[in-house]
């Protein structure tokens, strides 16, 4: 109970860093992370991945699509594990980790068009919807007045204590939609 009560706070800390009023920094390639992080491959259907220290496990979140690329009204998104530490094994997400901080809450706004929101913080809005370039779905967010087709989510934590994690800055990155250039916010912390 105590590790999935940190889970949630450092979930509700991540979501609290991007929508703060702050300065993010675009490229800042300080404080990297000691860990190297292995990028998410083949799965086909992918929409954007959430890594964090202290260790690889990587969340990826999915399409939920039947073969015909028809989008599951009611649950657009898949979310689960990959746990690199345990030899990249596929795993759900419990129930405390889908209804306290990495499940998301999704709505229909229009035809293939959803607003969604993860549990731990619904004050910061993600769009999936089909692009008119590619055809394909894909999730959008905005920072610092770019609108950003969302590949990865990475938060470094350097230290603190159990309860109380020090989370150094939030990363996010993916490709400016204005421009169509790959684009890595940093909030700092």
């Amino acid at each position: 109970m105590k590790s999935a009560k940190l889970l949630t706070l450092n979930i509700l800390l991540l979501f609290s860093l991007l929508t703060a009023t702050v300065v993010a920094q675009t490229g800042d390639k300080s404080d990297p992370s000691p860990l190297k992080f292995p990028i998410p491959k083949g799965i086909s259907n992918q929409l954007f991945y959430l890594q964090r220290d202290p260790n690889t496990n990587t969340i990826i979140c999915e399409l939920n699509a039947d073969k015909n690329g028809e989008v599951d009204r009611k649950e657009p998104i898949l979310i689960y594990w990959i746990r690199y530490g345990d030899d990249g094994e596929k795993k759900d997400l419990n129930y405390i980790q889908r209804k306290f901080a990495y499940g998301i809450v999704s709505k229909e706004i229009g035809k293939d068009h959803y607003e969604l929101r993860f549990v731990s913080h619904k004050k910061l809005p993600m769009y999936l919807l089909r692009s008119e370039q590619d055809k394909k779905f894909h999730v959008y967010v905005t920072v610092n007045n770019k609108k950003i087709q969302l590949d990865r989510i990475f938060v470094r934590i350097e230290g603190g204590s159990f309860w109380l994690p020090n989370v150094k800055y939030v990363e996010l990155k993916g490709v400016n939609t204005e421009n169509n250039t790959a684009v890595l916010e940093r909030i700092k912390v």
